[in-house]
């Protein structure tokens, strides 16, 4: 049996979106025949580089190139790995991967993974100008694969991943013991919020939405986890208003799925989204979604079924929506819709889709390469 050699290619190891996604789809994924390596370029932490080491998959750690050859040092890494599939996860190491590995003699099949809707706009303009030199683009959401994220593509598949079901349901039968791990009185209404302090989460108007949520329900507890450069900002505010007895930031939590499943509900203020895992994660648990509907949102959460949207940017309507699922018998029968279908959300069935299309791609290598070795395949 011939050992394929898989290489993925992450900007970052940091706790976002996509690298834990990468990250629990690489648990799960076969080891008998497949060969997986990740190349990625930072971290500032350590949490899912030793995840990946714990479960076998081989790393290229390119933090200790200097910052201003780091791309020069993906390229040559990628080339000397001489993998048969390689897929890239951030826009920026795929637009400078494409055409390099596009003039390899022997080069690999190419994938790239799209996970978000936005970028810079000329890291958008870069990717626009090489997209169609992959073999494949695969979406994480039908919102993603209808967005601007993915013109100029040759062939595009969707996969929503999903996230470990199995888990987040034991997490959910534990809650009270979970809640008192993270100090969370048991007779209060908790309402999680897991996102890094960054721009497009608008954590501003989650806290707008909580003043007037607190004015009227005291008992409801808004749980904050991440982590990231509007931190300070955001907990000053929090501050200001004499919210921190009721808005109680716990910091960067290793597997967050654990604070998701000890909510009553969890929240969304994004200004827009592709589709974030912690959704996933509270459907998973069988805990409703108040969300924005923006993004890749919409895709899972559906509006009176396992949680509620609203439009963004309004703190009033968000806060309504709060006050609506904080009623019993609302909140019952969204966490009953949000555990009716979790077959979408199963990191594994991701995980066996992959080993196929992978597979298909390796089988193909050869002709591939055959191809590019002949001067039939064009470059950029």
């Amino acid at each position: 049996m011939t050992m394929a050699r898989i290489c993925e290619v992450i900007k970052t190891l940091d706790v976002g979106g996509a690298e834990v996604l990468l990250v629990e789809r690489l648990r799960r994924s076969p080891r008998t025949d497949r060969d997986y390596t990740v190349v990625f370029l930072d971290a500032s932490t350590e949490e899912l580089v030793d995840a990946l080491r714990d479960c076998g998959v081989s790393l290229v750690d390119l933090r200790s190139c200097p910052r201003r050859l780091r791309y020069l040092g993906l390229v040559r890494t990628v080339r000397r790995l001489a993998p048969d599939v390689v897929n890239v996860h951030s826009p920026l190491p795929a637009a400078v991967l494409r055409p390099a590995l596009r003039l390899m003699r022997l080069r690999p099949a190419l994938v790239s993974t799209v996970h978000y809707v936005r970028c810079h706009p000329l890291t958008r303009l870069l990717n626009q100008a090489t997209r169609h030199l992959d073999d494949l683009t695969v979406a994480v959401s039908p919102q993603v694969a209808a967005s601007r994220s993915v013109r100029g593509a040759r062939r595009v598949r969707t996969r929503i991943h999903g996230v470990d079901v199995a888990a987040q349901r034991g997490w959910a039968r534990r809650a009270d013991q979970l809640r008192e791990e993270f100090g969370i009185p048991s007779d209060t209404f908790v309402l999680a919020f897991v996102a890094n302090f960054r721009p497009v989460k608008n954590h501003t108007l989650l806290v707008e939405a909580a003043a007037l949520v607190l004015d009227r329900r005291p008992d409801a507890l808004f749980v904050l986890a991440g982590d990231g450069p509007l931190r300070e900002q955001v907990l000053t505010d929090i501050r200001r208003r004499g919210l921190q007895d009721r808005m109680r930031y716990l910091g960067r939590v290793p597997q967050a799925g654990r604070l998701v499943a000890a909510a009553d509900a969890l929240v969304l203020a994004s200004h827009y989204e592709a589709l974030p895992v912690v959704v996933m994660e509270a459907l998973a648990s069988g805990v409703p979604v108040v969300a924005t509907m923006v993004g890749g949102i919409p895709d899972l959460v559906r509006d009176g079924d396992n949680g509620i949207l609203v439009q963004p940017g309004s703190p009033q309507r968000l806060a309504e929506a709060i006050l609506r699922i904080m009623r019993p018998e609302v909140r019952s029968v969204l966490a009953a819709g949000a555990l009716a279908d979790t077959t979408t959300v199963d990191m594994a069935s991701t995980a066996a889709w992959f080993d196929s299309v992978y597979a298909t791609l390796a089988d193909g290598a050869p002709e591939i390469r055959k191809e590019a070795a002949s001067g039939e395949t064009q470059a950029v």
